[in-house]
């Protein structure tokens, strides 16, 4: 899931700049500056008001369409048949000679074939059973966290949960989890998000996510069907036959799907409830509102911006006209603060009424398979997070990732407030 953004090509907004002192030509919604400084929102907008379906282009001629209205999004999104997620669903296409095929970047029916096999460890079933273990690991990562000092709730909790979460699902030797981490930053990594490796290095850590991988490959093909991850994929009909680069490639998607929302929605939702205390107090007074504040952080901090398409046929919306082999950026960051869909859009409201209509975890044939899975980490650690603690306070403004593919934290300074007298 690689996104390579040269700095030279989306260079704007390298420093604060009015959104509305532009021309709209000039408004890239890929520029990493406006997401690390969290000043996206009034660019998106403008878009979603003056210009829904915008065009923008670089010197050199590349260039791609935003959509940022929720309807637009939605519509693109169940239509396969015209807006493909082939080759890539990021925006610069897929280098020739390290080409990394996996099923959310391919149409059906190959997509289908693929993504069958590995959803059951995912389904309703295996998550029923996962519970008890989620939330002994909850537990155990707050009952370890320090009280009365600043942390790093990136670092304690977010990614530490993640990242045993991951472990689970691939049946991946735990003590060595901590490279399940590694392998996804550095597949997602760039001269924007923070992991400063050069293309090179990122290519020698991935080989070498490959060769770990295969080796357990491997060893589950000789040990027969297991409900995890590598297991399936080794005896899967429509995948037990995949090149090494369709492996890493399918690797990284799970990988990267695995950590990146659930990691950021944990982190968001600590931030949003700070923000709006009002709704922090309404969480207080009715911990029954969890399961829908769950989907309404996820609603809120959109982890995954965008997503690419690729028009397979001239088409139009909103009568621009689009041509075959356009790329389409759907915007759920924008959808998701659509005021049309969500009244109050850019305010986390716990109870709100529609929070489940989100776009976060996307429409149609590539909607998220583990959106079940996010949605019980967040929902059992909230629980337990209400059992001990009265307030988690974020210190100062959280550090966010330059990416603007993902959205995420880096490092967000809390401290926590235990249930005393006091409160």
């Amino acid at each position: 899931m690689s996104e390579i953004v040269p700095r030279r090509k989306f260079a704007l907004n390298e420093e604060p700049i009015d959104p509305y002192a532009i021309p709209l030509k000039e408004i890239c919604l890929v520029a990493p500056g406006i997401w690390e400084r969290n000043e996206v929102e009034p660019f998106m907008e403008r878009l979603r008001t003056e210009a829904p379906v915008h065009w923008w282009e670089a010197e050199d001629g590349f260039g791609f369409w935003s959509l940022t209205r929720y309807e637009d999004i939605k519509a693109v999104d169940t239509n396969h048949e015209v807006f493909s997620s082939e080759p890539i669903i990021t925006v610069l296409d897929p280098q020739e000679d390290f080409p990394l095929p996996m099923f959310i970047a391919m149409d059906p029916p190959k997509h289908d074939e693929q993504r069958k096999v590995v959803t059951p460890t995912v389904g309703p079933s295996n998550l029923a059973r996962m519970e008890s273990t989620i939330r002994e690991r909850v537990c155990h990562i707050l009952d370890s966290l320090p009280l009365d000092e600043e942390f790093n709730w990136v670092e304690k909790v977010s990614i530490e949960l993640t990242t045993q979460m991951l472990a689970t699902l691939f049946d991946f030797p735990f003590e060595d989890r901590g490279m399940l981490t590694r392998w996804s930053d550095v597949a997602t990594s760039n001269e924007d998000n923070g992991v400063f490796i050069s293309e090179e290095e990122k290519r020698t850590e991935l080989m070498e996510c490959l060769k770990y991988f295969t080796a357990l490959w491997q060893e589950r093909k000789q040990t027969g069907n297991g409900f995890d991850f590598i297991s399936m994929l080794a005896h899967g009909e429509a995948t037990q036959n995949m090149d090494p680069t369709e492996f890493l490639g399918n690797l990284i998607l799970l990988i990267v799907g695995g950590n990146d929302t659930t990691r950021n929605s944990i982190s968001g939702g600590v931030y949003a409830l700070n923000k709006f205390p009002e709704e922090y107090a309404k969480l207080r007074s009715n911990p029954k509102l969890i399961p829908n504040m769950v989907a309404e952080i996820i609603r809120w901090q959109t982890p995954l911006s965008y997503m690419r398409r690729t028009v397979l046929r001239d088409t139009a919306i909103r009568g621009q006209k689009m041509q075959k082999g356009d790329r389409v950026l759907m915007w759920y960051a924008s959808g998701n603060r659509d005021k049309a869909v969500f009244e109050n859009a850019d305010r986390l409201i716990i109870d709100r009424k529609n929070a489940r209509q989100h776009l976060a975890f996307g429409f149609g044939i590539h909607r998220c398979m583990g959106n079940r899975l996010a949605e019980m980490q967040l929902r059992v650690l909230w629980e337990e997070i209400q059992k001990r603690f009265y307030f988690i306070e974020v210190l100062r403004e959280p550090e966010r990732i330059r990416s603007s593919f993902v959205r995420g934290y880096s490092k967000l300074p809390v401290k926590l407030h235990i249930k005393t007298a006091q409160y």
